[in-house]
């Protein structure tokens, strides 16, 4: 087994590297292929595939979730795809959120001293 190549996070791998990142073996990747279509590689000539780094995230995910969470193949498979369905969530940036709170900050500090005041009147 050729020692493992140092390379950037975003830089492309052979599936070769990535059976060998993951422990798997080759003909297995190609099977998951098969099987979740959200997995892309970029083939070239000779049907050389090249993973992208979301490719091997999700790759892993995979594995992780067939080989150490008990999942089938059919339930990941339904997994992934309410994922893809579900809407994402919003959230409100956090430069708006700072900006309320210090807008309800400063109503609380008014009305702390309108009670003061009206404490004081008495």
């Amino acid at each position: 087994m050729p020692p493992p190549v140092d390379k950037s996070a975003t830089a492309y791998r052979t599936i070769g590297e990535v059976a060998r990142d993951l422990g798997v073996p080759q003909h297995r990747l190609r099977y998951w292929e098969g099987r979740f279509p959200q997995i892309r590689p970029l083939t070239r000539a000779g049907d050389r595939r090249y993973y992208r780094p979301e490719d091997v995230a999700l790759l892993r995910r995979i594995q992780t979730l067939l080989g150490e969470q008990g999942y089938s193949v059919r339930g990941v498979q339904q997994l992934l795809a309410q994922e893809a369905k579900a809407p994402a969530v919003p959230v409100a940036p956090i430069p708006r959120r700072a900006a309320r709170i210090t807008e309800l900050r400063a109503i609380r500090s008014l009305l702390a001293d309108a009670l003061a005041a009206d404490g004081a009147a008495d």
